[in-house]
């Protein structure tokens, strides 16, 4: 659950976005700057967040009444192993030194909802966490080691924890709609685990932008999913991309690696703190992301 700093919506004088460069810093800044809100970008090659040094460099780039987003990470593509782990604290803190180096006035920190125990078939922001894998431990780590720089130091915090974000400028290829979306146009085909029975909740890259320029503005603080509402199956979804792509898409069912789970979040946390937010339906967002897609493969309309 959300408490809101300001009930007003108040715009912080600039915001530092740290992961500038990534799928959801670069689509942040976009948002945030059409809204005219200030952004300072940091990001790689400039600020190396692995290097010790990057404390000093961090603490000069923002001043107190500036709000800080952290949204770099290494993705799951980078590795889900020990290694990667190791090099996600240390990320953290060095950031977590920054922060108490010189605080700034609201400190936003994108999770994952794979803090959440995988079995748990309808999530809230009360769920537990229990982690399944080392992915998960590490954003729960960090929450961990975030809110206990930002309490040291003052700062009003908020953690997110967005579900699978789709849309266009997304790299990761994960299974969902962004790898479905690449294979239709790329080779005609969709290749899902069995019959894709799994339902999941998947949300547009715009809602997540829109939802956490609602958090700064309102300097909001606690845990927010960042989700649709909508559990559909990735049969569906695969049905509706090679709908959308249109000609002929071969779906093709792939062995399984595990059993069937399904997994739904409640989206009430959200309607309550933010009532005039209208998650944007997954058909709409396919629509949106094949369009945008079909430019990157030169495929006609």
């Amino acid at each position: 659950m959300l408490t809101h700093l300001s009930k007003q919506e108040l715009r912080p004088p600039r915001v530092a976005i740290v992961g500038v460069k990534g799928f959801v810093g670069s689509a942040l800044r976009s948002t945030l700057e059409a809204g005219r809100m200030a952004v300072i970008p940091i990001g790689r090659p400039a600020v190396d967040l692995l290097e010790p040094e990057c404390v000093d460099r961090l603490s000069m780039l923002w001043e107190p009444g500036d709000a800080v987003v952290v949204t770099a990470a290494l993705t799951p593509d980078k590795g889900r192993d020990v290694a990667a782990l190791i090099k996600n604290l240390r990320m953290a803190e060095h950031l977590a030194s920054a922060i108490s180096k010189r605080p700034c006035s609201h400190l936003v920190y994108f999770s994952s909802d794979g803090v959440y125990d995988s079995s748990q078939p309808v999530v809230t922001e009360a769920t537990p966490a229990a982690p399944a894998d080392l992915y998960g431990v590490m954003h729960l780590a960090r929450e961990v080691v975030f809110r206990e720089a930002a309490a040291r130091a003052g700062v009003p915090y908020c953690v997110l924890r967005p579900c699978a974000i789709y849309g266009a400028g997304d790299t990761h290829n994960s299974y969902g709609p962004n790898r479905f979306i690449r294979s239709a146009l790329a080779e005609r085909r969709i290749g899902i685990f069995g019959a894709g029975e799994e339902t999941r909740d998947h949300v547009y890259i715009g809602d997540v932008c829109n939802l956490t320029r609602l958090v700064l503005l309102h300097r909001s603080t606690g845990i927010l999913n960042l989700i649709s509402g909508q559990a559909v199956t990735f049969g569906w979804i695969a049905s509706e991309v090679a709908r959308l792509v249109g000609g002929h898409v071969a779906i093709e069912q792939l062995p399984r690696g595990g059993p069937v789970t399904h997994r739904r979040f409640d989206p009430a946390a959200a309607i309550e703190a933010f009532p005039g937010h209208k998650p944007m339906l997954l058909d709409a967002g396919l629509a949106i992301s094949v369009a945008a897609a079909r430019k990157s493969y030169g495929s006609p309309g």
